[in-house]
């Protein structure tokens, strides 16, 4: 009986996946701005046909590759669903020095600025997860018994967005850490500094 050989994977298969997977490190090592669509196809590598096949459009790749980002878990707001961090371990966290240099900041910061039109698809895109952001602390400094938790919250968001900007800015992860001091001293001003 002759050996059966494994079925060879069709040419093609996986583009979007390899588009996106190029758009990350290129979007992160250039900008967004400074990558054009050809240097994405060329780093995939697909054809444009079919780089225009999966994204008609620059705005449709950079929110498929944000959106991408926040459904594969790759920004800070993944502690947010940690069971093992009570409530103010997980604001905390949002503090913490990243593992890589040099340090790249907020994705959606960053794509914000470089589509500084509110219309734009990706502005939009990005100023929903910073909306999303204060939600989500919202949750965490309600847990906390805070007497204010939604201004609480949006206080906080500006210090992780600011500490973001900052210690990239100066490649600096101190910049965060003194983001988590000013962090902790709202908590305990705004919870009776009654850690939780």
């Amino acid at each position: 009986m002759a050996e059966q050989q494994a079925p060879q994977r069709r040419k093609g298969r996986g583009g979007r996946e390899r588009i996106l997977a190029a758009a990350n490190a290129l979007f992160q090592a250039r900008g967004i701005n400074a990558t054009s669509m050809e240097q994405v196809a060329a780093a995939a590598p697909v054809s444009k046909r079919t780089l225009y096949a999966h994204f008609p459009t620059k705005d449709d790749l950079v929110v498929s590759h944000l959106r991408e980002l926040v459904e594969s878990d790759r920004t800070l707001e993944g502690v947010f669903d940690r069971a093992d961090l009570t409530p103010e371990e997980r604001i905390l966290a949002l503090f913490a020095a990243p593992d890589h240099e040099p340090i790249r900041g907020c994705p959606f910061i960053d794509a914000a600025a470089e589509f500084p039109d509110p219309a734009s698809p990706v502005h939009e895109f990005a100023a929903e997860q910073k909306r999303r952001l204060a939600s989500r602390l919202t949750e965490l400094t309600s847990a906390l018994g805070a007497t204010n938790p939604a201004a609480l919250a949006e206080q906080l968001a500006v210090l992780v967005d600011g500490a973001a900007s900052r210690s990239m800015a100066l490649n600096d992860a101190n910049c965060l850490q003194h983001a988590k001091v000013a962090a902790q001293a709202l908590l305990a001003a705004s919870t009776g500094g009654m850690p939780r």
